[in-house]
């Protein structure tokens, strides 16, 4: 099975995490929610491995849940 990368991948994180926020800014609670719910589906189908998505759920879900926390 394939295994979820955990550990820091990006080049430019808080770039990345400004990018999210901007894109979010003047839309509603319900305009954003479907904003989000696009981009997973995009990065899903990016990913396309049903196994790491599915870890990634499971990784999410955790309580406190780390962005690089391994799963295991």
């Amino acid at each position: 099975m394939n295994k979820l990368e955990t550990s820091a991948r990006l080049s430019d994180p808080d770039g990345v995490y400004r990018s999210l926020i901007e894109a979010h800014r003047g839309l509603s609670a319900d305009a954003s929610a479907e904003l989000n719910t696009r981009l997973v589906l995009i990065l899903a189908n990016q990913v396309g491995d049903g196994a790491i998505i599915r870890q990634a759920i499971e990784l999410a879900q955790r309580p406190g849940a780390k962005r690089t926390a391994p799963l295991g």
